[in-house]
């Protein structure tokens, strides 16, 4: 680790099995750069690849078997270098989940008895295939642990992890998207219910479920991210036999998805957290979300969500029986949204964090 010289910024240095423009881990960890930036940090990037379309504020550095199922262990010299330097290291995700093993070991080894905190976001035990894996998260006695919702952080400390809770943070204002124009690349028609499921294609996301949301309302289905986990064949099938209009395409920027949509769909049957919930609600837009667990987490302060299981309430909001009570809801969640997830509480979050480690700059 390096000394810092009076004068100099400490390096916090953000490190992943990617970083890309739309995925959850992604989204989150700009937010912490950008916090930490805001408390005096410089921010570094470190990761297996860095996909088209990554913004974040720093230094990017790609390390050879870094990435997701890597055939082969990380480059342990590159990896030492790209993390010597750093006086904070903050480790996405690649401590939880078990995608890249040998990454896993190296990072927490490096680490061992250094200003660490492991940002979990999936543990191994939330996800079926992965549930025989034990050896994740690591620990250490210098490190901290941080989780993006309490379930995670009560089945920690029953596992004898201490951790803290910081939710994701998201813009309270966020820009105005351009309906008119995004509808008009899309080929979509004025009068047309455009449903918008702002996710990557993978099993959990339950494509399936969306898709049949919108066809029960008679909607033109929108999928914007790309399909992973070999997920590819399934997703062409749902597709080609789905009852309604489809459309495969990414745009950005996010804010475009939000306004030329008229519904959003996340049906998923399991999240860390889950991202769209909350942007909708930024955005003013009606969502259909699915009953994984940490759903009701978030239920339970107040949100109103759609269920897939209702089409004809969700054909009656769309449709403006009862436009007050449209009204105050898309009102209501908004107003959730900014009290519970803003930027603001990450950064006073991950502040108290720090200082109480004794890790601020």
């Amino acid at each position: 680790m390096r000394s810092v010289s009076m004068g100099a910024m400490p390096l916090a240095t953000i490190v992943s099995f990617r970083f890309g423009p739309t995925d959850g881990v992604s989204v989150v960890a700009r937010t912490w750069g950008d916090a930490l930036t805001g408390m005096g940090f410089e921010v570094a990037w470190v990761a297996g690849s860095f996909e088209p379309g990554w913004e974040g504020e720093g230094q990017t550095r790609t390390v050879p078997g870094m990435g997701i199922a890597g055939t082969g262990p990380p480059d342990a010299g590159a990896l030492s270098d790209a993390l010597d330097d750093a006086d904070l290291v903050i480790v996405e995700n690649l401590c939880s989940l078990p995608l890249n093993l040998p990454a896993s070991r190296l990072v927490a080894d490096l680490r061992s008895g250094l200003p660490t905190i492991l940002h979990h976001h999936d543990p191994p035990w939330q996800r079926p295939q992965f549930a025989e894996v034990t050896e994740l998260p690591p620990d250490d006695p210098t490190w901290r642990h941080v989780t993006i919702n309490d379930l995670t952080r009560n089945q920690m400390a029953e596992r004898g992890i201490t951790a803290t809770t910081i939710y994701n943070g998201f813009t309270s204002t966020p820009p105005p998207g351009n309906r008119e124009a995004t509808r008009s690349r899309l080929g979509v028609a004025d009068d047309t219910i455009l449903v918008a499921h702002p996710v990557r294609a993978i099993p959990r996301k339950a494509v399936d479920r969306a898709i049949g949301v919108t066809e029960a309302i008679g909607g033109t289905y929108w999928l914007t991210g790309p399909a992973e986990d070999g997920f590819g064949p399934d997703l062409a099938r749902l597709m080609a036999t789905a009852r309604c209009p489809v459309i495969h395409a990414g745009v950005q920027p996010v804010e475009d998805v939000y306004a030329a949509s008229d519904l959003v769909v996340f049906p998923s049957t399991w999240e860390g957290f889950g991202n769209p919930p909350v942007e909708a609600a930024l955005h003013r837009r009606p969502v259909v979300v699915g009953d994984y667990p940490v759903s009701g987490e978030l239920r339970d302060m107040g949100f109103s969500w759609f269920t897939a299981d209702k089409p004809d309430e969700i054909l009656a909001w769309l449709h403006g029986n009862n436009a007050e009570a449209s009204r105050k809801m898309l009102e209501t969640n908004r107003r959730l949204a900014i009290d519970n997830f803003s930027l603001e509480m990450v950064a006073d979050g991950l502040k108290v964090l720090l200082d109480g480690a004794g890790w601020l700059p």
